[in-house]
């Protein structure tokens, strides 16, 4: 790990990775889409509004992993102290945040015709909204500290303390009475049916692509904003008065 740390490394293997990221999982995604639109059958139970499954879900999945990947380079930086820890959070934050906002609005869309109600302020509900709200947080905490150039400590403390919701969005459905299903898709196990699944699992597929090819996009431009900073100081330094 201490290896990728350092932020030369870090771009030789970056540079290359990010296009086929973005580019295969749009690729998947358009196929997962026009799959799950055109190809899967509506379900016996929510008709047409199943559709939405194929982009809900993944948003979920990717909001809640994309707060599990801040708290995990938060770990890293109050550790290890990795030089791209900070770096690495920061560069999650808006596409976590952005995929938690799609999770939102699609579930709205899909209550709608299912619940009878746009938002109930149900366990999973509430706590995906947290999450939202947190993402918010963190993301004016960073930049307000990248900002001053004060110790990114503070926000990586908060990235960890934040990661106690995300257990609680995943349980929500089991520990309280919810409008929302129960769990589908458990270790090692489906309730969902092969035609929903197999789109499913390519979107999920495409849409982590793209939030991996996202992430280390923004890496590159913040590491390149702060390598100018550090360059600009060190000319204002030597400057002759």
């Amino acid at each position: 790990m201490h290896a990728y740390a350092n932020p030369a490394r870090f771009l030789r293997i970056a540079r290359p990775l990010t296009a086929p990221l973005l580019l295969g999982g749009l690729l998947l995604t358009a196929l997962a889409l026009a799959w799950g639109l055109f190809v899967v059958p509506p379900d016996r139970l929510m008709g047409e509004t199943v559709r939405i499954l194929f982009v809900h879900v993944p948003a979920a999945w990717l909001g809640m992993g994309g707060w599990m990947a801040i708290a995990i380079a938060s770990l890293v930086e109050l550790v290890w102290r990795h030089p791209l820890a900070t770096i690495a959070a920061r560069a999650a934050a808006l596409p976590g945040a952005v995929f938690t906002a799609i999770c939102l609005a699609t579930g709205s869309i899909w209550g709608r015709p299912t619940w009878g109600t746009w938002w109930v302020w149900d366990g999973r509900l509430t706590s995906m909204l947290v999450l939202l709200f947190l993402y918010f947080g963190y993301i004016a905490l960073a930049q307000a500290l990248a900002r001053e150039g004060s110790s990114t400590r503070i926000a990586a403390i908060f990235g960890l303390v934040g990661a106690v919701n995300v257990p609680i969005i995943n349980r929500s459905v089991v520990w309280w009475n919810s409008l929302h299903q129960p769990p589908s898709i458990t270790l090692g196990q489906s309730a969902i049916d092969t035609v929903f699944l197999v789109p499913l699992l390519v979107a999920t597929l495409g849409f982590s692509l793209i939030f991996g090819g996202v992430v280390l996009a923004r890496m590159r431009t913040l590491l390149a904003e702060v390598q100018a900073e550090a360059r600009l100081r060190r000319r204002a330094l030597e400057a002759p008065v």
